[in-house]
């Protein structure tokens, strides 16, 4: 009870329940959905909308995270600290991508509030590619690490030290985790792209449902292996 506090006292521990809960209603509001069931349908259908509400509420929540972005972005820099030129550079460019995605997102979703008057659908395009971009070096980042991971075990094969082998293959388990999450929410990137873009569109909702429960599952073991170090 009392880690379940903790994780919703903090707002990206509340951002990832949040986020579990809305996709999880979705997924669970697909399957209902597609019943004959009178009774599982109507479920069904009120879930869904739980999971737009949820969605829409992150959403909103979302237009105060850019000075925490443009901070860590700037404590990053250019990734100078970094030993590795390729973890460097693809850092770098995904904090491009993170921030230039909540600026996209809350003029896209200011347009659909009618708060400004432009087209939205541009604008959750452009946020969907950073979305996407972003998503895509993240993975290519942890097959980079899990390159330097391995290589790094080899040469220590003939040392005795355990305990620096062990952290070795927990960070290595935690770059699968996030290569994992990544993938799945890859696909539903690709999913909300226009129509003709690979499997743009195709998916039911309770696929999209599916992948953003996996992400957000691994993302929430991630956070509580984090607190538990």
């Amino acid at each position: 009870m009392e880690s379940v506090v903790e994780v919703l006292e903090s707002y990206r521990g509340r951002d990832k329940v949040i986020r579990t809960c809305c996709y999880g209603s979705q997924l669970v509001g697909g399957v209902l959905s597609r019943r004959a069931e009178a009774g599982s349908f109507s479920l069904g259908k009120s879930l869904l909308r739980f999971s737009a509400q949820l969605s829409q509420c992150r959403t909103v929540l979302r237009l105060f995270d850019d000075l925490s972005m443009l901070a860590y972005s700037c404590s990053y820099g250019l990734g100078t600290r970094e030993e590795d030129a390729g973890v460097r550079w693809i850092s770098v460019l995904t904090n491009v991508a993170d921030q230039l995605y909540y600026p996209c997102e809350h003029i896209a979703w200011a347009a659909d509030a009618e708060l400004i008057k432009v087209k939205s659908e541009e604008w959750w395009l452009f946020t969907t590619v950073l979305w996407g971009t972003s998503l895509l070096l993240g993975i290519l980042r942890s097959f980079r690490i899990l390159l330097l991971m391995r290589k790094q075990l080899r040469r220590s094969r003939t040392d005795s030290i355990i305990n620096g082998r062990f952290q070795l293959h927990k960070q290595m388990r935690e770059e699968f985790l996030s290569i994992f999450s990544k993938t799945a929410d890859l696909c539903n990137a690709i999913h909300w792209m226009p129509p003709g873009f690979l499997w743009a569109g195709q998916f039911p909702r309770w696929l999209v449902g599916l992948m953003g429960t996996i992400s957000s599952v691994i993302g929430l073991m991630q956070m509580s292996s984090g607190n538990g170090d």
